[in-house]
């Protein structure tokens, strides 16, 4: 599963500190939802066509090694990263929020985005998240394939014990 990162892991607002870093606010409860995503055995990538210090932190707190920043053409990164899982496109998933995505979200298998995202990404998405973007919108696409995957309950109860 690949997310982007503005406007989908982040609220898509854009902070600059004094300094002009670029600063983002990330949710604790997607950070979990990715935590778990990968622990049920789903690899996650990220593919953002910014680039930040921040979110090469993030993934390395979050344990994603998958991280591509800075990237124009998301269609072809999207094909380099399914090759090198050995997957077809219909058996990945990517979550967008923006026009730049459409290439990425009309050839994966699964397509989300959230609910703040444009029309044109909205009507092709084979799921529009209701957590807005950056505060649960990926975390309810995590839990929704760990659910449809089977594995949600065992991560649960793993809290449990």
């Amino acid at each position: 599963m690949i997310f982007d990162v503005d406007g989908v892991l982040t609220d898509g607002r854009l902070w600059y500190g004094a300094d002009g870093e670029a600063l983002k606010a990330f949710d604790a409860h997607d950070g979990h939802g990715l935590k778990m995503l990968a622990a049920s055995g789903v690899a996650v990538a990220l593919l953002s066509g910014r680039r930040s210090s921040a979110v090469a932190r993030r993934a390395r707190e979050l344990g994603i090694r998958e991280v591509h920043q800075g990237v124009d053409d998301k269609l072809s990164v999207f094909k380099k990263i399914i090759k090198k899982h050995r997957l077809s496109a219909e058996a990945a998933g990517f979550m967008g929020d923006e026009l730049v995505d459409l290439g990425v979200l009309t050839r994966c298998g699964l397509a989300c985005a959230p609910g703040e995202a444009p029309a044109e990404l909205r009507s092709r998405a084979h799921y529009v998240a209701e957590a807005a973007a950056g505060r649960g919108a990926a975390r309810e696409v995590c839990e929704l394939l760990m659910r449809a995957q089977g594995s949600f309950d065992k991560a649960v109860q793993g809290y449990l014990a």
